[in-house]
């Protein structure tokens, strides 16, 4: 499951953290007072300012609204040369810095700023856009599918005043300029023969398709104008429904079509046939890459396969023990065919599986409390995925609210093929993608003041998913999978995360053909032929994403375990996960010795 930034339903608001539950803010930072470390934090905020102004949609996204009325020039060559001579100056400010002068707190954040804007640069090298800035959307996370729901008037954008309906349009016209932009990128791909697989590229298709058969006034992007906020006037109301209609009628479905007919004529019959980076010029670099990014450490494909192997294994056995238990007679793996078919283990209807989750949501904060002491003031909503991405979209996701609370963080559940959607681990997701996973980590990182901004609301994904995948290890202490096909269906979300780092490699460093990862994947857990799909063609998508989760978690878990052996009955879970939560999302070096400094402090008499 993965965070979203981009997208946004209609529906509910979850279950309120209790009254024991009071909120409280993230530790505070010492206060700096060197010169250094005056001169760290004016380089974070330098830096900051002038991302903020290349990069507005980022903006958007913290309320800040300063740049509102563009959305970036995306994917041209000079936006990348402004990343990257951005990046540079970065770090030749940051290298005259003195790091032994910094307070412990403020030579995390360099670690953290250094780390980051050097792996920045690693992606921003000739030899790397040359492969990615010609592939710049793909079916999962291309730009086309997420920004309808961050306009549609329930989004991140904002709808509360003239301006801000006026910024939209402003945006839209942005937007069919950066369609042109993708046609022309996918074009220079062609020539250099670096293209997509056929599989997402018929995948975008069809997710332009239902945008285009929405129409106008049916439009996703329509909706903002459908109601309006006090204070908008009548005679404007009318003229932005004009003007709304307008630019979708002449300007966003025209770009569509110009993009789907290039899609269809002239880019899918040059697209290859290979799912893999494997099979792409260039691919063995990109892919060594994205695992580095990734997981922030600089592992080989082939160790990170064997791992997933092991992982695999080991999960294997638990689930054997948990069919022993039930009475299962059959075989493993058609005891995954039962869990699967059977119809007690399918949800009676989508609105059951709402006040299913609304359900689990109240019991776990009713057990938060014994586990953390940092608790976010952002609510958390649950919203069913929207009909015009749910196919190709996973089972759960989060989106993240802004740092103020007037934008709730939102846990996402998919409803698409209901049948497929197995009761078996609604509790497991939860915890990951609300309380007290993403929701927890994600806010209190933007709540926290005293982190510089990038902490604040940057991070990695080994960090970011491999905190809410440890999450679902807190099932026993939260009160959760009490039920042993509970408790299956974490060990089935366990073992998806296993599954991944072999699947990917397999697809990416192996060769594996798209049916031969299904394949694997169904006859290694429960999960069913959809999700199987939509997690295959994710991971052909997005190469190296899916291989964070398990590495994440198991450095979370590894910490814990030497934290609780050296700490003895000094060890406090809620200490612990506040000194994992209270920095933002670290490399996972540089968790690591922050987790090992706060063992040897907490060792002391």
């Amino acid at each position: 499951m993965m965070i979203r930034p981009l997208l946004l339903a209609a529906t509910m608001m979850a279950a309120a953290i209790p009254p024991g539950a009071a909120s409280h803010a993230a530790a505070p930072m010492e206060q700096t007072v060197s010169p250094q470390d005056s001169a760290l934090l004016k380089l974070f905020a330098d830096s900051d300012e002038a991302s903020l102004q290349r990069n507005p949609i980022n903006a958007i996204y913290r309320g800040d609204l300063r740049h509102a009325d563009r959305l970036g020039d995306y994917v041209t060559d000079a936006y990348f040369v402004a990343e990257r001579e951005a990046a540079e100056a970065d770090l030749a400010a940051l290298k005259r810095i003195d790091r032994g002068k910094l307070t412990a707190t403020n030579r995390i954040a360099y670690d953290v700023f250094r780390w980051q804007t050097e792996l920045n640069l690693k992606g921003l090298t000739p030899a790397m856009l040359a492969i990615t800035a010609v592939q710049p959307i793909d079916h999962f996370s291309g730009f086309h599918n997420s920004y309808p729901g961050f306009a549609s008037g329930g989004g991140a954008a904002p709808f509360r005043t003239l301006e801000d309906y006026e910024n939209n349009l402003k945006r839209h016209r942005d937007y069919v300029a950066m369609i042109d932009r993708w046609i022309a990128r996918f074009r220079e791909g062609m020539k250099a023969g670096v293209v997509e697989p056929k599989l997402v590229v018929n995948n975008m298709i069809d997710q332009i398709d239902l945008q285009l058969g929405q129409g106008v006034e049916g439009s996703t992007f329509y909706g903002p104008v459908k109601q309006f906020p006090e204070g908008i006037s009548p005679a404007d109301q009318a003229r932005l429904r004009t003007e709304a209609a307008a630019i979708i009628r002449d300007g966003i479905i025209p770009a569509y079509q110009r993009l789907r007919t290039f899609l269809k004529t002239e880019y899918l019959p040059a697209a290859r046939d290979s799912v893999g980076l494997v099979g792409l010029k260039g691919g063995d670099r990109l892919y060594a890459h994205l695992i580095e990014s990734n997981t922030t450490l600089p592992l080989k494909a082939e160790e990170v396969h064997q791992l997933g192997l092991r992982e695999v294994a080991r999960i294997t056995a638990e689930m054997e023990k948990i069919k022993t238990q039930v009475g299962y007679q059959g075989s493993l793996a058609e005891f995954f065919v039962y869990l699967r078919d059977d119809p007690k283990f399918q949800p009676p209807s989508a609105a059951w599986i709402r006040e299913e989750y609304f359900r689990i949501g109240k019991r776990v904060d009713a057990r938060i409390p014994e586990q953390f002491s940092l608790i976010p003031k952002s609510p958390l909503e649950i919203r069913a995925v929207e009909p015009y991405r749910e196919k190709t979209e996973a089972g759960g996701s989060y989106q993240q609210g802004t740092p103020d609370g007037s934008r709730p963080g939102v846990f996402y559940y998919n409803t698409y093929d209901l049948k497929s959607r197995t009761t078996p681990g609604m509790e497991t997701l939860y915890l990951h993608e609300g309380v007290p996973g993403h929701h927890f980590q994600i806010s209190l990182a933007q709540e926290n003041v005293a982190l510089p901004a990038f902490m604040r609301f940057g991070g990695n994904t080994a960090f970011v998913e491999g905190w809410a995948l440890y999450a679902e290890t807190l099932w026993k202490e939260l009160g959760m999978e009490t039920d042993p096909y509970q408790r299956f269906g974490g060990l089935s979300d366990e073992m998806l995360r296993a599954m991944r780092l072999v699947v990917d490699t397999g697809i990416h460093a192996k060769g594996w053909s798209r049916d031969q990862a299904i394949d694997y994947m169904l006859s290694h857990s429960n999960i069913g032929k959809t999700d199987a799909t939509a997690e295959v063609e994710r991971y052909i998508a997005i190469p190296g994403q899916a291989l964070a989760y398990k590495v994440g978690a198991l450095t979370i878990l590894r910490l814990k375990a030497r934290a609780q052996a050296e700490l003895g009955e000094r060890f406090d879970p809620r200490i612990f996960h506040a000194q994992v939560l209270d920095s933002g999302a670290l490399p996972m070096s540089v968790l690591e010795a922050k987790i090992d400094a706060w063992i040897k402090s907490a060792k002391q008499p």
